[in-house]
């Protein structure tokens, strides 16, 4: 299997960790050879109920039964998709309330830059620098990082950058700019919050210069840092919110969100400004209103704070420099590079299941499920500190 796997299937590094899994339930992920692994990443922020959630395999096999797909995106009315999209209005902030459903939060970036540039009429975008979007072609301009992206170009033009939590960066904002797009928490950084005021004085900026705001959630929504959205946490509300990652707890899902009236300039001029055939799909609605449902429903994103508190009590090491991050959205910065690359593939042979980020270096993801148990953090977290407490530089 694992011969076929390499030779078959195309890698994304020449050293995948290469686990052939079995099957997956709450917090575990096991192995052909009937090892359990505890999920300290979920997917990299994918499975917000853990794996298997009963409520979200119940969603699943009860639309299966009923139809899966039917026609593109926006033909035909499907009751999972309008429920979802109602659902998810009623919990965001005004003029947040239309969403349109795509694949995968790349292609959701991509359709929020073609409406921030349709409805605005201009065309510069300006991102963070070390920002990280997803990697479709549109979403890759926007990284700041030359060597990713030299190979693959000519990328889309007009982008511009400025530095994350930077004031005076916000003169670069100017009536010639389409949007801002940012990561509410930056992640391949280094799980980098936004200083006290940032994102307030971002939009501020850009309603000042009529330019549109764009955050990016992917990673840290849908209850990752205790409350249902991190913009929430920052006092801004942006003009388009893209979602996906933990959206559908472990489907492929993606979604941008505006008001009614700049979503409804991608229906003219020109019409089907933005198309899709498979998003929308009614089986991964269908998990996705299980996982919002569930989410708002319950004492999730409480728990998560609560948790957070306690990773950072137990997580104390001469090695561990900082614990970045909010929630469940966490980073250990390590003392370098290299203990941060012994801590992750030691911890996978030990059948804990960490993961690096992709330009800090030096930083271990710490991103479990939202349901994650106490002892099964302590679990985690012993493993962690013994590893370390073994380092040898």
């Amino acid at each position: 299997m694992k011969n076929d796997f390499l030779k078959f299937q195309a890698q994304t590094s020449p050293h995948p960790l290469a686990i052939q899994v079995s099957h997956a339930k709450g917090s575990y992920i096991y192995d052909n050879e009937g090892n359990a692994h505890l999920d300290f990443v979920a997917g990299v922020s994918a499975c917000s109920l853990g794996h298997c959630h009963p409520k979200v395999v119940h969603a699943i096999k009860a639309q299966v039964d009923k139809y899966m797909h039917v026609m593109v995106y926006g033909e035909y009315i499907q009751e999972p998709a309008v429920a979802y999209a109602k659902l998810l209005a009623s919990l965001l902030p005004a003029p947040l309330e239309t969403t349109y459903l795509v694949n995968s939060g790349t292609e959701a970036i991509e359709g929020a830059l073609k409406l921030a540039r349709r409805y605005t009429g201009r065309s510069q975008i300006i991102a963070a620098k070390k920002a990280y979007h997803g990697n479709t072609m549109g979403s890759l301009s926007l990284m700041g990082l030359e060597e990713r992206k030299s190979p693959f170009r000519p990328l889309i033009p007009d982008i511009a950058y400025m530095d994350f939590n930077s004031i005076s960066d916000l003169e670069n904002i100017t009536s010639k700019t389409a949007a801002v797009i940012l990561e509410t928490i930056q992640g391949g950084a280094g799980f980098i919050e936004p200083n006290s005021g940032y994102l307030t004085k971002v939009r501020e900026r850009c309603s000042e210069v009529g330019a549109l705001l764009i955050l990016d959630e992917i990673q840290p929504g849908f209850g990752r840092t205790g409350k249902l959205f991190a913009f929430e946490n920052y006092n801004c509300v942006p003009d388009i919110l893209v979602i996906g990652k933990g959206m559908a707890s472990g489907l492929p899902v993606g979604a941008f969100v505006a008001s009614n009236e700049m979503m409804n300039t991608l229906q003219d001029n020109p019409k089907m400004g933005h198309i899709t055939t498979f998003g929308g799909n009614p089986v991964i609605a269908s998990a996705s209103l299980a996982t919002l449902s569930h989410i708002v429903e319950s004492d999730i994103m409480v728990d998560t704070l609560t948790k957070e508190k306690h990773i950072r009590r137990v997580l104390k090491h001469k090695y561990i420099k900082e614990i970045r991050g909010k929630g469940l959205m966490l980073a250990l910065i390590l003392e370098t590079p290299e203990i941060a690359d012994y801590l992750i593939l030691t911890a996978a042979k030990e059948h804990l299941i960490l993961f690096w980020l992709l330009f800090e270096k030096r930083a271990a993801r710490i991103t479990p499920p939202l349901t994650i148990s106490l002892s099964e953090i302590d679990e985690g977290c012993e493993i962690i500190l013994r590893i370390l407490n073994e380092y040898e530089q």
